[in-house]
């Protein structure tokens, strides 16, 4: 069975997870992972956001490093959630890494209320008026004005500091051109895609939606990208990414099948029961290529994305991750239909 849809990019996502007492080996395991990924020619290496866990608080600042040590491939965020952000401070941020990164910056955002903390936590981190936080789809679009260069104040003035005049701009400073044009959302559900395709936003979606039209996660995954398209400006030509765990099998040492079979069956629980708020959460795609592609090639989903984002497991070593990168991109990829972008030895 073939690919209905060309597949354009194949990508990867990391948590970037360290030990407490050495945070500093884990970031740098996680850059060496990314100058790997353009090595085999994979076309993208993107970073989720933890906050108060052994994972990665600040996409911009990574990435921005990151884009110090790669020359070719994306760097993706999925996703920032933007409640613990200030939407001026975020603009900026991504700006500047977008500009250090030479225009290759994919930032993905999301917005809600903070989830998993309790009322004091979160009014220590966010302050007194948490509860009063906007956590609409507001939050997105002022960060979207910002980034397009809408004037947060009106004509550039004169601002003393400290004895000096500086002259002020009528936007974020620096102005990275281009970058809002390369801004995802990260939706699970039908109301959030739709307002998504309204802004004229890339679609991220991964293994997890919502039951709005299906029980069967695929079905519901695939009803979610065809509404998407529905209502966006571009129609078919709006670009989708889909988003899986991926653990390969083939070619792996013994005791790389042992913490890979445990990594999954720990996690099958939550993957296999219905959520108490409706949310539908994909299995994990384990096993041989054969098995992997099997998955992949019939589901409808899968099919209808642009471009896949396969997302390494949390808790594995750096040798796990590079093993897994190393099969996505020299045979699960080549199999759905896609070609790596290798360097020029002579570059």
């Amino acid at each position: 069975m073939t690919r209905q849809r060309p597949l354009r990019k194949l990508s990867f996502l990391h948590i970037v997870p360290y030990q407490r007492d050495d945070p500093a080996r884990g970031l740098d395991e996680a850059l060496r992972l990314f100058e790997y990924a353009e090595e085999l020619g994979l076309d993208g290496g993107w970073v989720r956001t933890r906050h108060l866990q052994y994972g990665l608080p600040s996409a911009a600042t990574f990435l921005a490093a990151a884009s110090q040590r790669t020359n070719r491939i994306d760097l993706g965020a999925a996703v920032i959630p933007t409640v613990y952000e200030s939407e001026f401070r975020l603009a900026e941020d991504l700006s500047v890494a977008d500009l250090l990164s030479g225009g290759r910056l994919q930032p993905g955002l999301s917005v809600g209320s903070p989830r998993g903390l309790s009322d004091d936590v979160a009014e220590r981190i966010l302050g007194p008026d948490w509860r009063d936080l906007d956590t609409s789809h507001a939050r997105i679009e002022r960060i979207l004005d910002f980034i397009k260069g809408e004037p947060p104040i009106g004509a550039p003035h004169p601002i003393g500091l400290g004895g000096a005049t500086e002259l002020s701009s009528d936007r974020v400073e620096p102005h990275a051109e281009g970058l809002a044009s390369r801004i995802w959302y990260g939706a699970g559900s039908f109301r959030s895609t739709e307002w998504a395709a309204a802004q004229g936003l890339k679609l991220l979606v991964s293994n997890i939606s919502h039951i709005e039209s299906s029980e069967d996660f695929d079905e519901a995954q695939r009803a979610q990208i065809d509404r998407f398209r529905a209502h966006h400006p571009l129609g078919e030509d709006a670009v989708v990414s889909q988003g899986h765990v991926l653990v390969p099998t083939d070619d792996a040492s013994d005791a790389q099948r042992e913490r890979f079979a445990e990594y999954v069956s720990a996690r099958t629980p939550r993957t296999s029961a219905r959520q108490a708020s409706g949310a539908l959460i994909a299995a994990d795609v384990h096993g041989s290529t054969e098995q992997i592609l099997d998955r992949l090639l019939h589901s409808q989903a899968t099919q209808a994305a642009d471009e896949f984002l396969f997302e390494l497991p949390f808790q594995f070593a750096y040798e796990d991750y590079r093993h897994i990168l190393e099969q996505v991109a020299t045979v699960i990829g080549p199999a759905l239909g896609w070609s790596p972008t290798l360097r020029d030895p002579a570059s």
